[in-house]
This record gives structure tokens, C-alpha cells and sequence, in this order.
């Protein structure tokens, strides 16, 4: 089986990647109604790009599930010639839920959730500012997060005729849910790590896998589903959809109009991810776009016209190496000739 070259999807394989990342444990026959087409072909072209691993597909906790937690917002300035290295080390800590590396005045930025709350913070500085080629280390505590939306592929199909099943206008704010230890017990947890690696195995295998029975297993899975306690991921580089500009900005507001200004933002579906930081009044912001152009649209036309935005610092994302706790299969391809220098 050939595998689709990371900017070589065509039209069917995108749209079954935003299906999949609408929802990533939607059956072969359901997305292929959502994309006209049939399930045979929907099933192989979704298989190829899953085995090639340009598409992973993976079923996380949500924050809180382990008990109370903060994020802390990483910005890293790195020796020259030491930035994957030092990625690459940070992708390794349990505790980063997204790495990558940018341009701008920082070299990496990243997101560290500490389990215990912002107290249990300082244990982790001295083994992660000591990593080989760190020069500069800067935190923010993430304070409130507005919205995590993990298919933002729907912007590409803003018609519902196009992608029918999928909802392109009027996108929720997605806030994360209040998860809590006493949601899991030990056959819940077995049942989730079992499909972090592989987010669409099948119910049945799990079951035969854990020594129970299939029915308990589906039923575990959608009570944790429907209570928001997990979370299934579709990780896949932003440029295979045709997306070049992911962009990180850091928007300075004035205090009075911090919430306001964070809820219009929401709305617009090219926001993947927005929180307010502790730091300078500031909103942090992910933006995906499909080019530079419309990047320039948004910040001229939407961000610069928002009452009560001072103005803004923007990174672009070069190479992501994690998101959402899950290290993303292709990183290390697309740097391959480094790769017997990086841990």
C-alpha cells in the first residue's frame, strides 16, 4: 500500500479527514454518507491514511480526569542549531500536552499541565530548564480556556451540502469539561489506554484484550463520552488539508474588555484554541488558515477591528511534535535526516 505523501490528499481524502476529526469513532459507512461516497472506498482511503500515519486517531483523559491541574503557557529561546533537540526532549515529558516550534522571538512554545496545581510547579523546573541547549525559559499561567475544538477542518466545508452531517456554520465554543477522578475506576482507565494508541479499535477487540465483555465496554466508553471525560483526537499536520498559516498569536487586551473580546474571537472558526494568561492582560490564540493571505485577512478584517485589543505578537508554527498529550506521527519523517542526532 502506497502512502499519501503529506501534501498529496486529494479532494475525497480531505473530506474524510474533517469527518474524522468531527468524529474520529464514526463508522466507515457513516462517513462515507457524510462525504458521498462509498463505504468501500471511504473505508480504504480512511485505512491508507491512518496506516501511513499522516491521520492518528487517539482517545485522551480529560484535564481534571487525575484531579486538579493547571497549564502553564512555555516559551523557549534555544542555542542555535538545538531546537528539535530540545523539542524533542520535551515531547517525552508526560506532562506537555502540545510542543512545537516557531519563528519569531521564541524558538519552541509549548503547554505544561501540572497535576496538584500551580504549587507542584517548581518540581519540574530544574529537570526542564536543564535540558541541553535551553538558554531562556519563560511561563505564563493558562488561566481560563475558552475554546479547544479539535476538528477545524469544518471550515474548509462551510456548505453543509458539501459535507453533508457536518455542521459548517455557527462552530460552539468548546470549554473543557469539569472531569473528575471519581468519573473513572480501574476497567475505565484499562479501556481508554487502550485506545490512546488506537482510537478506532473496535469495542470487541478491546473486550477480548481486557477479559470483558463487549456490551460493558461500549457502555464504559459512551457514559465517559456523554460526561465529556474523554476526549478523541484527530492529529494531523494542518498543511495535508491545504492549511498553511497556523499561526500562534499572543493578543494584548484591555482588562475591561478581556471576556468580551475572548467570546468574539470563539466564534471565528479559524480559532483551534483560545485561553486568557496571566500575563499582561493577554489572550493566547491559535489560529489555522489555509494561507498567509487570509492570515493578513483576519488580523486586518477581525482581530485588529475587536474593541479593546491593544495589539498582538504572532509566532508561525514550522513543525508540530505533540498535541493534546499524543505525539504526532509525522514529526520526525519531516526532519529524518536529523533524526539519529534527536533522543
Amino acid at each position: 500500500m502506497n502512502a499519501p505523501a503529506l501534501d498529496g490528499l486529494d479532494e475525497l481524502d480531505r473530506r474524510i479527514v474533517v469527518a474524522l476529526q468531527h468524529d474520529g469513532r464514526a463508522s466507515w459507512r457513516t462517513i462515507a454518507d457524510m462525504v458521498n461516497s462509498s463505504t468501500a472506498t471511504v473505508a480504504r482511503r480512511g485505512q491508507q491514511l491512518l496506516a501511513s500515519g499522516v491521520t492518528k486517531i487517539a482517545v485522551v483523559p480529560a484535564l481534571g480526569s487525575k484531579g486538579q491541574v493547571d497549564s502553564f503557557l512555555i516559551r523557549i529561546n534555544c542555542q542555535p542549531g538545538t531546537q528539535l533537540q530540545v523539542a524533542a526532549e520535551l515531547v517525552n515529558h508526560e506532562g506537555m500536552r502540545f510542543v512545537t516550534v516557531v519563528t519569531g522571538r521564541y524558538d519552541i512554545i509549548a503547554e505544561l499541565v501540572v497535576h496538584g496545581g500551580a504549587t507542584h510547579y517548581p518540581q519540574f523546573i530544574e529537570e526542564l530548564q536543564s535540558i541541553a541547549g535551553i538558554e531562556r525559559w519563560r511561563s505564563d499561567l493558562i488561566m481560563h480556556v475558552y475554546k479547544v475544538t479539535f476538528d477545524w477542518g469544518r471550515q474548509l466545508f462551510s456548505d453543509t451540502a458539501d459535507l453533508p452531517g457536518v455542521p459548517g456554520e455557527n462552530l460552539e465554543v468548546v470549554e473543557p469539561a469539569s472531569c473528575r477522578p471519581e468519573h473513572f475506576d480501574s476497567s475505565d482507565w484499562k479501556i481508554v489506554e487502550a485506545l490512546r494508541e488506537d482510537g478506532r479499535e473496535t469495542f470487541q477487540a478491546i473486550a477480548d484484550r481486557l477479559g470483558m465483555n463487549e456490551s460493558s465496554v461500549r457502555r464504559r466508553f459512551e457514559r465517559l463520552r456523554n460526561s465529556r471525560c474523554i476526549d478523541i483526537l484527530t492529529v494531523m499536520p494542518a498543511t495535508a488539508l491545504g492549511m498553511g498559516a497556523e499561526t500562534l498569536l499572543t493578543v494584548r487586551v484591555a482588562p475591561r474588555r478581556m471576556d468580551a473580546v475572548a467570546r468574539e474571537l470563539a466564534q471565528h472558526p479559524a480559532v483551534r484554541y483560545l485561553a486568557a494568561t496571566l500575563d499582561e492582560n493577554s489572550l493566547f490564540c491559535e489560529v489555522i488558515l489555509p494561507s498567509t493571505t487570509d492570515l493578513y485577512s483576519f488580523i486586518t478584517s477581525t482581530l485588529s477591528r475587536l474593541e479593546g485589543v491593544k495589539d498582538w505578537t504572532a509566532s508561525m508554527e514550522l513543525l508540530f511534535l505533540k498535541r493534546g498529550f499524543v505525539e504526532t506521527p509525522w514529526w520526525r519523517s519531516q526532519v529524518s535526516a536529523l533524526e539519529p542526532a534527536l533522543p
